[in-house]
């Protein structure tokens, strides 16, 4: 397959997806959203991959959702693309493969829910992770189940109340990244060697073992794109959106 926002290698059992999309920060649109998709359908059609790693590129793993391409979809079109995107993240965490995260770099709002779906997480010292959301009357409502998930409830919430970003030693203190590496790459590598050696289904038969103990289910996703539905509705967030995505590009605290 051609992608036009990842680019996409296998080797050794593992399917590497980096998003590059520099100009927009890897922010996730509609396409950035249906390649996702499309990579892990690559990777989980082929017997002989055991793992797909996603990272980003140039000092960013992902900005979180593309605000443009959000100002212009306030409709049943919007709803579409936040649906797609919690449903990667579900799919991230009940995949039969290693879902594996690289980050050298900036991770906010939907960027962080990449990272806490993930099976792992490896991170540069320079990474920070931030949910900015309430500064434009949003909420990471589609990250916070994941997230809490990984973390517990405080730190997610406290992250969620003030914006503020964390650096990669408290996000690895917290558990939401696995291992503090310089380059990430490395230390990755060693994982994947040892995910070699496991039996063909250890992975997924593990991993739908390990679900019942923290589900994230059907219900759970109704919720989340209830509550989304509500938020993209205020007033509000649409005049929000619409000063970003005008002529003066306004942003929320310039008003």
């Amino acid at each position: 397959m051609s992608y036009q926002t990842l680019e996409v290698t296998v080797a050794d059992h593992v399917l590497t997806a980096t998003m590059r999309r520099p100009a927009r920060k890897n922010t996730l649109g509609d396409l950035s959203l249906e390649e996702l998709h499309s990579a892990l359908d690559e990777a989980e059609c082929s017997s002989a991959i055991r793992a797909l790693v996603l990272q980003g590129s140039d000092g960013v793993f992902s900005a979180g959702m593309d605000l443009e391409e959000a100002s212009d979809e306030l409709d049943d079109g919007g709803r579409a693309g936040r649906a797609r995107f919690f449903r990667l993240l579900r799919r991230f965490s009940e995949s039969r493969c290693l879902v594996v995260c690289a980050v050298d770099g900036r991770a906010d709002g939907g960027g962080v829910g990449l990272v806490a779906a993930c099976d792992f997480v490896f991170a540069s010292e320079r990474s920070r992770f931030a949910l900015p959301e309430a500064l434009w009357g949003l909420r990471p409502t589609s990250v916070l189940p994941f997230l809490v998930r990984r973390v517990g409830f405080q730190l997610a919430y406290t992250m969620t109340l003030s914006t503020l970003p964390i650096d990669a030693r408290k996000a690895e203190r917290a558990g939401l990244v696995d291992e503090l590496a310089e380059p990430p790459y490395a230390a990755l590598q060693r994982l994947l060697a040892r995910v070699a050696r496991l039996p063909p289904d250890s992975i997924a038969s593990t991993k739908r073992a390990l679900a019942p103990l923290s589900p994230i289910g059907a219900d759970t996703e109704a919720a989340v794109l209830r509550e989304l539905d509500e938020l993209f509705a205020s007033a509000q967030v649409q005049r929000t959106l619409a000063a970003y995505s005008g002529p003066d590009r306004r942003l929320p605290w310039e008003r």
